[in-house]
């Protein structure tokens, strides 16, 4: 006999550009903001009785209704505070789950009213409510960073099948993919997301530059312990960390020597590196990761 399991439902990658004007000097943020809720929802599953569902065109409706309303700062508190509206409004709803991407524009040169797409890495959050306790992870991901030198890897397992020679000197190149776990997420809980964001991302970086790599999975533990120490709000970080391969090319047939100077970047395959560091005391995750 079939029974239901655990079920929700949304609206997907709503695009909310809010443009916030003071005088001449304009501020943008663009982001792409999910809904998922779940509660009482057997009736709907079973028979198709809508009466507890709330349509996901209402969710979209009230991204958008937010974002005039109440403006948006940090994108955790715009999540939250549309993941606690969902619940607290809806007796059918018992936990909301919102994502938030974040898109970040530069200003272009002197004019208050041009901007030009940043090339930055894209920042995120996902928070959820479910009524009396709230989780809020942030993070970022496509932070693509590179070491021309101070990695090596050699030492490691060899089958019949391998035949990668080791190196004691490399290029070594990553696109972050990364998430930290705040250790409180209540109401009452004083936070300043922005400044932490921005001390993640610098010890993340600080970590990547100054490491002496002898393998990636290394590096990866000292940035995720770098941002514990710099971020004494987060519990846990994880990290996933795409080995964006450079090959040295080979250019003795054309007569010409290659100390370490021409590479092929390698697009397909890639090793994958991921991982999570957390701290002893780190509070249960509870639903935050899912």
């Amino acid at each position: 006999m079939a029974v239901l399991g655990p079920n929700r439902y949304g609206k997907a990658e709503t695009r909310v550009v809010r443009v916030t004007r003071h005088g001449d000097a304009h501020r943008i943020k663009d982001l792409t903001v999910s809904t998922s809720l779940s509660g009482d929802m057997t009736e709907v599953h079973l028979s198709g009785d809508n009466s507890a569902v709330l349509p996901t065109d209402t969710q979209k409706n009230t991204v958008f209704a937010f974002a005039k309303k109440h403006g948006v700062g940090a994108i955790e508190d715009f999540a939250l505070l549309l993941a606690r509206h969902f619940v607290d409004s809806q007796p059918a709803i018992h936990h909301a789950r919102v994502a938030v991407e974040e898109h970040a524009w530069e200003r272009n040169g002197a004019f208050g009213h041009s901007f030009v797409r940043s090339g930055r890495e894209v920042r995120t959050c996902v928070a959820h409510y479910d009524g009396t306790a709230s989780w809020v992870v942030s993070g970022l991901r496509d932070l693509v960073v590179l070491n021309t030198t101070n990695s090596e890897f050699w030492g490691f397992a060899k089958d019949e099948y391998t035949t990668l020679p080791e190196t004691r000197d490399r290029v070594l190149a990553t696109a972050v993919d990364v998430a930290w776990r705040h250790a409180d997420a209540s109401q009452d809980a004083t936070q300043d997301w922005d400044k932490t964001y921005e001390n993640a991302r610098a010890a993340l970086l600080a970590a990547f530059a100054d490491t002496y790599s002898l393998s990636l999975q290394q590096t990866l533990y000292a940035m995720g312990t770098r941002v514990l120490a710099e971020c004494p709000g987060v519990c846990e970080v994880r990290l996933s960390l795409p080995n964006k391969h450079h090959f040295l090319v080979d250019l003795a047939p054309f007569g010409l020597d290659n100390d370490g100077e021409v590479f092929f970047a390698a697009d397909r395959p890639y090793g994958l590196i991921e991982g999570t560091v957390l701290r002893e005391d780190a509070p249960a995750a509870g639903p935050a990761w899912e």
